[in-house]
């Protein structure tokens, strides 16, 4: 008796700790911390220019995953455009932002009146 409890302890902290490493976020995350990260401990290293290329590669691996991005990312990279002097792609990205997290509207709202 005593040996089937802990079997069955066993297999039960498998099984939990097997869906606890399962990656369930709604969202892809791709290589955002890193790139924060990395734009404020190395600048040198994380031009917006870098930054821009990583990000929409990050994007395209989760289109082709029918994720969607992570709130902040669109804003992050509209801000990076905006950076680069690309108005009309930072444009785009915060109108994005705005419509897919309308709890951003009223910081978007803002950034979108700056490029006017």
């Amino acid at each position: 008796m005593k040996r089937k409890i802990s079997i069955v302890g066993v297999l039960l902290a498998a099984v939990l700790l097997g869906g606890c490493a399962a990656d369930k976020s709604i969202y892809s995350w791709g290589g955002y911390e890193e790139h924060v990260y990395r734009m404020y401990s190395k600048p040198d290293k994380a031009t917006p220019e870098i930054q821009i290329k990583a990000m929409e590669e990050d994007y395209e691996k989760a289109r082709s995953k029918n994720k969607p991005m992570h709130p902040g990312f669109h804003a992050h990279l509209g801000y990076l455009y905006y950076q680069t002097g690309k108005m009309d792609q930072a444009r785009k990205q915060f109108e994005t932002e705005k419509a897919g997290f309308p709890e951003s509207a009223v910081l978007m709202d803002r950034l979108l009146a700056k490029l006017k």
